[in-house]
């Protein structure tokens, strides 16, 4: 293993091209339907899923929403990049659009829905009174709230005309295929892109209690909508009895693409959870006191172990910097490990991004902290002021992909030498 970093580099890029829509969609798309097909969308991955899907059909009437920078040509699809995480005008307007592209449509009709993680900010509907500002304000706030991506989905679903079902609900009678890949732990329909198409039985109640459990003061709008009946669908609603959500891309696909690539190299694989939880950097504690111990049972000329996994971590914002759950845990792991003789490791998010910064992740390894030393910088300081951006690019030590078109969440692999 003459280079580790190298090594770590190529699973990742592994695990991010098997997850790409080009390469699998068109197994998943249905014959073309009798009456119209209308192709809506949002997320990281969703232009290069309407890339795909007309690849298949050929020009298809539709708008899809992503990111900026994530737009691809299409010929019939409409794409319109907007701001992700904390949306934008652009992508209120867009949504606008796109429910009154679904407004009377019939059951000859199909709708194929094309969602992907990113969905939650790029639909942008605000429910009641709410405005725009309202609404960047309490994402920006959940965001930095440290709260686990299914209760922010939760809360977003009551603030929205298009979440939680009613994406789905306004093109009814028309039958709606969505199709799904998943950037949330356990690859719950109802959580990617906080459920536009997926009825739901949370309730506004729900959404306070959380809102009140992070300390999230929202605007009087927001809280009046949360007082009543919002507009969150019910999943044995008549409107979505044509509505069907497959996830065809998971996490769990580029681990065991990810693994069978570091098999083939000689290593030892465990796959330690494509579904993981938990704030950054107490996860990255543990992994380092198991990686330890690892280390500490090898005997020199066993094969390399890799430990894999995924999911979703977050950060509580407790200082002023600049960093994202993939960054923070690997300054933590470095933090703990001290610099531990044969340990290599990567974290990254799938979709080129971690936190709301153009960088997907770090590298680390035995010579992290001598790194630091030489350019001026402290691990421990910078982890307190959740400054891990900086600090690895003060180190030269950050993974930048661009976007990567897809988005199946964190990305985290240790690997582990064997003494000598």
């Amino acid at each position: 293993m003459a280079d580790p970093a190298a090594f770590l580099r190529s699973l990742f890029d592994r695990a991010v091209a098997v997850a790409d829509p080009m390469r699998t969609l068109h197994h998943f798309l249905p014959p073309p339907p009798a009456g119209r097909l209308v192709v809506v969308g949002a997320g990281k991955a969703s232009a290069r899923m309407a890339e795909a899907v007309e690849a298949h059909y050929g020009p298809c009437e539709g708008l899809v929403i992503t990111r900026y920078g994530y737009g691809r040509p299409c010929t019939g699809i409409e794409i319109v990049e907007a701001a992700h995480p904390v949306p934008d005008a652009a992508g209120r307007d867009a949504t606008a659009r796109m429910l009154d592209m679904l407004t009377g449509l019939d059951e000859g009709d199909l709708v194929l829905a094309l969602i992907s993680g990113g969905a939650s900010a790029l639909l942008v509907q605000p429910a009641g009174e709410i405005t725009l500002d309202d609404k960047m304000a309490i994402n920006a706030a959940l965001l930095a709230s440290g709260a686990p991506i299914g209760e922010m989905n939760t809360v977003r679903k009551h603030l929205s005309r298009v979440k939680g079902g009613q994406l789905a609900a306004a093109a009814h009678p028309a039958r709606v295929l969505a199709l799904l890949i998943s950037d949330v732990p356990g690859d719950d329909p109802g959580m990617i892109g906080s459920g536009p198409t997926v009825g739901d039985t949370s309730t506004p109640a729900e959404a306070r209690a959380i809102l009140d459990r992070h300390g999230i003061d929202v605007p009087a709008s927001a809280r009046a909508v949360l007082s009543g009946k919002t507009g969150v669908v019910s999943p044995d609603d008549p409107r979505l009895a044509r509505a069907e959500a497959l996830v065809y891309a998971a996490p769990s696909q580029s681990l065991g693409a990810a693994s069978a690539l570091a098999r083939d190299a000689g290593c030892r694989v465990q796959i330690m959870g494509d579904a993981l939880e938990g704030e950054a950097r107490e996860v990255a504690g543990a992994d380092a006191a198991r990686a330890r111990a690892a280390w500490k049972d090898m005997a020199a000329g066993q094969p390399p172990l890799l430990l894999l996994s995924g999911g979703e971590l977050t950060v509580t914002r407790r200082g002023d910097g600049c960093g994202g759950p993939n960054a923070e845990y690997a300054l933590a792991l470095a933090v703990a490990l001290q610099g531990a003789p044969g340990i290599h490791a990567l974290a990254c998010d799938t979709d080129g991004v971690d936190g709301a910064a153009e960088v997907a992740g770090a590298i680390i390894g035995p010579d992290t902290e001598a790194r630091a030393k030489k350019v001026g910088r402290d691990p421990a300081t910078a982890l307190a002021d959740n400054d891990a951006h900086a600090f690895f690019a003060a180190l030269d030590r950050q993974v930048v992909t661009g976007p990567t078109l897809t988005n199946v969440n964190d990305f985290r692999a240790i690997l582990i030498l064997p003494p000598g």
